[in-house]
């Protein structure tokens, strides 16, 4: 697959999709992109775009700001620090951050934008529309869609004028479950970093766990398979009201107790003990092992949600 490819294969590779699929419209004989571009780049030609049309990159002023700050506070609020430890850990790479909205808007950006370079300028700034219907196939739009971690570079982008950018991407999940955004790290005329793709799934957990904790539950609970230790941010969070009802939970949760979007479940409807002992957990103690009704076991800790994300 492409990303075992030397750099210039790579690139050429790259080069032979465009060719084979943007060029002549033809469809790819061999797997030169990843599916999910060939997808992404379908949607761009449905909608009428071509590669070689210019991209045209919002004007924003100042009440459209204030206006997405004031709408999106409480994620703005949980991905404060992440995206302050993220600049640090991606400082001297010319890669930055981008945090968007589920419509591809971006609300807050960290690291060293270069000022200098309207093509880092035209994308980070607050309010500007990066979706796939506006700017073509790019890490935001791409992760919006698919819902899961991407990397892309360079002419992996739909549009000819946005072929000089590489970005890795992840989705962020409401308490809810619900999509509501994604965090982007991109880097321009930059050597290829795949590995971005991790950090940026990573952040995305610390801040996915953050909107937990603003839930504020009676209890939250820290879950992962028997076994496995707890306390990290790859743990499955769920929070339960006083009676017991589940109010929030992490995509990581989701996966293990299997609990769909908005679930209106009791934990007594997952977890296969009796839900009043979980409120006997000591938030300091090593945790149990209890079993979900499926069978399959897991290893439980409690704590306020202060004390556990």
């Amino acid at each position: 697959m492409p990303r075992a490819l030397t750099p210039d294969l790579r690139l050429s590779h790259i080069a032979a999709a465009r060719q084979q699929m943007l060029g002549q419209g033809t469809a790819l004989s061999s797997p030169l992109i990843e599916s999910w571009i060939e997808r992404s780049w379908r949607r761009c030609l449905a909608w009428g775009q071509q590669p070689q049309h210019a991209v045209h990159f919002d004007v924003v002023n100042h009440a459209h700001v204030r206006r997405l700050q004031d709408e999106h506070q409480p994620l703005l609020y949980a991905a404060q620090h992440e995206l302050d430890r993220l600049s640090r850990a991606i400082s001297g790479t010319r890669y930055f951050a981008l945090l968007t909205n589920a419509q591809g808007v971006v609300i807050d950006t960290r690291g060293d934008i270069d000022q200098q370079d309207t093509r880092a300028t035209s994308i980070a700034r607050i309010g500007v529309n990066l979706s796939e219907q506006q700017v073509g196939t790019t890490a935001i739009g791409a992760v919006l869609a698919e819902q899961r971690s991407v990397w892309l570079h360079r002419g992996e982008h739909f549009f000819n004028d946005n072929t000089a950018y590489s970005c890795a991407g992840a989705p962020l999940f409401s308490p809810q479950g619900d999509c509501i955004g994604m965090l982007d790290l991109t880097g321009i005329d930059v050597p290829e970093r795949p590995e971005l793709e991790h950090l940026a799934a990573q952040s995305a957990r610390s801040i996915e766990n953050a909107l937990i904790q603003q839930t504020n539950p009676a209890l939250l609970l820290r879950i992962n398979w028997a076994g496995q230790a707890l306390g990290s941010d790859n743990d499955g969070l769920v929070g339960l009201d006083a009676d017991g009802f589940i109010l929030c939970a992490n995509q990581h949760a989701r996966h293990i107790t299997g609990l769909s979007t908005h679930p209106s479940l009791h934990a007594g409807d997952v977890f296969a003990t009796a839900w009043q002992t979980l409120f006997d957990l000591k938030p300091t103690g090593n945790g149990v092992e209890i079993p979900l009704w499926s069978g399959l076991r897991i290893h439980v800790q409690a704590g306020t949600a202060q004390a556990s994300v």
